[in-house]
Order: structure tokens, then sequence, then C-alpha cells
């Protein structure tokens, strides 16, 4: 399976967790890695090049930091732009019909945190919803998202860790990990 992994990260090369994320991946076969703040510096999307990379995968990596309870500002912009009517959704928008989508979030908070209970009352989950139904939407599949908590806090072999865990993943058949969701 061809996966794309588009990284959304203003400032990586000062992101410990989102480089120790790309450094496993560079190991792996059939993974490639799109970054868009390094590919559009001055946020002007190439919106048939993103389209035309798109249809090449059969499965798409979002991954970003967790800005402000939501995505970083361009990719946000990827979505209004790239995810256009007539094609990935509307009357012949059928472009993502049936390809996979995982989220790959950091989270500088703990996992304790984003909890109900927790400091920020919500879920991981309830703050990647949009994204979950803008998916949706398109006809594409979203499968369950990948998260590290407590990046700001955490030793170089616990990142190391968590990035072998990402590898596999984001390696996985959807039905493993759905089912990996179910028994959890």
């Amino acid at each position: 399976m061809k996966t794309l992994v588009i990284v959304t990260h203003p400032s990586l090369d000062q992101s410990r967790a989102n480089r120790a994320l790309i450094d496993e991946l560079s190991q792996h076969n059939n993974i490639d890695v799109h970054n868009l703040y390094e590919e559009y510096p001055n946020l002007d999307i190439n919106i048939e090049k993103e389209q035309q990379l798109l249809s090449q995968y059969d499965r798409v990596v979002l991954q970003f930091p967790l800005f402000w309870y939501s995505t970083p500002p361009l990719l946000k912009k990827w979505f209004d732009e790239v995810l256009t009517y007539g094609w990935a959704y509307g009357t012949g928008g059928d472009k993502l019909q049936g390809k996979e989508f995982i989220v790959a979030v950091t989270a500088g908070g703990s996992e304790h945190n984003y909890r109900s209970t927790g400091h920020y009352e919500f879920t991981i989950n309830e703050f990647l919803r949009p994204l979950e139904i803008s998916i949706k939407y398109t006809g594409a599949v979203y499968l369950p998202a990948f998260v590290i908590y407590d990046t700001l806090e955490a030793t170089d072999d616990q990142l190391k860790s968590e990035a072998l865990k990402y590898a596999e993943h984001i390696r996985a058949s959807a039905d493993v990990l759905v089912e990996n969701v179910k028994a959890s």
C-alpha cells in the first residue's frame, strides 16, 4: 500500500516529536513524506499538484501538532483549497472515494488532560471531529487516529518508542486498526 504522510508543522526543525516521527518513517518503503510548510513557505498552495499527489496514494496520513485544539493554519487552508467541489465531493467529486485517511497528532498536554473530566474537558477524538466528518464527506475512509501526548516532557527514548508505534500504526491494515479500537 502506498502511503503519503502530509506533515504540517510551521516550525518542524524545533519539534522533537514530529521530527522523531518523520525520521522513523524514512526507514520504511512505500511511505512518502510531504511537508506542506516546506513546500509552500508563502502559503500559496498549488491545488492541481496537491490533487494529483493525492490521487497517487491509497492511504493519506495527516500529521500535525495540535494548535489551539485544531490544525495548524496551513492544513486548514489545504482542506479548503484542495478538497474542492467537483473533485473531492459534489457532482463528479469522487477522487478520494475509498481512500484511507489517518490523522496523527502530537499534543503537549497529557492524556489525562484530554478527557471529559480533564483540564481541556474534551478528548482528542472530539477535537478531531471536524477532520473526521470532512474526510468522510469526501467518501474517504477515516481510520483511527494516532496520538502522542506529553510531547514537551517526553525523552528522546520515549519519542523513539512512539515513532516505532506510529510506523506500525500507519502501516497496519484498516481491519487491524478498527479491531484495535474495538478491543480497547
